[in-house]
C-alpha cells in the first residue's frame, strides 16, 4: 500500500473515543477493579456476588461521558470482575453475569441531569441480568420447595440492593459537592 492510500485511509477512519476519553476509561476501570478487590474481601456469596464498590467509577464515568462510554467501560470492567471472582457454568451465563450486567451500569449515562436516578437505573439493569442468570443457571441451588425466581431475587438482592444504596449515597454526595463536574 502506498503512502497516499495510507493517509486517505487514516482520514476516513473514525475514532470511536478520543484519546483523553480512552485514558479516562482505563483509569476508571482500573480504579473499579481495585475497589472491587477491596470490597470482595468484606462480603462475598458462595456462588459469586458481593457488595461491589467498583461500580462507583463506572457510574461516575457514565454520568460524565454518557451512556456509550459507560456501557463500554462497564463491559470491560465486567471482564475484569471475572478475573477477580470467576464463577462460570455456561457461556450464556458468563455473558449474563459479567460483561452484560456491568455494561448495564452505563444506563446511568442516560440520566446525566439526574445522577441518583441514573445510578438506581443502572443498578436495576445489573440486577435484572444477574436475576435472569440465577433463574436459568443457578436454580439447582435453591432450597427444596423454593421457586428459582424467588431464590434468584433473594440471592441477588442480598448483595445488589446494598451495593445500589451505597452507590446512590456516594454519587449523591459527589453530585452535591460538584465533584461530578470536574474536568468536563
Amino acid at each position: 500500500m502506498n503512502t497516499r492510500n495510507q493517509s486517505t485511509n487514516q482520514k476516513h477512519r473514525k475514532q470511536i473515543f478520543s484519546t483523553k476519553t480512552l485514558a479516562e476509561i482505563i483509569i476508571m476501570v482500573a480504579l473499579a477493579g481495585a475497589l472491587s478487590l477491596i470490597s470482595h474481601s468484606f462480603f462475598s456469596l458462595p456462588q459469586g456476588g458481593s457488595i461491589n464498590l467498583g461500580m462507583i467509577p463506572i457510574f461516575w464515568l457514565a454520568l460524565r461521558r454518557g451512556w456509550k462510554v459507560g456501557i463500554f467501560a462497564g463491559a470491560v470492567f465486567g471482564v475484569v470482575d471475572l478475573a477477580i471472582e470467576p464463577f462460570i457454568v455456561h457461556p450464556a451465563q458468563f455473558l449474563l453475569d459479567y460483561p452484560i450486567p456491568f455494561a448495564l451500569l452505563g444506563i446511568a449515562g442516560f440520566f446525566q441531569k439526574y445522577p441518583v436516578v441514573g445510578v438506581a437505573m443502572g443498578g436495576i439493569g445489573r440486577f435484572v441480568s444477574h436475576f435472569i442468570s440465577g433463574v436459568v443457571y443457578f436454580a439447582e441451588f435453591a432450597p427444596e420447595g423454593m421457586s428459582p425466581i424467588v431464590y434468584s431475587a433473594l440471592y441477588n438482592g442480598t448483595y445488589l440492593i446494598p451495593s445500589i444504596i451505597i452507590c446512590v449515597i456516594i454519587i449523591g454526595v459527589m453530585q452535591k459537592s460538584k465533584v461530578l463536574d470536574i474536568y468536563l
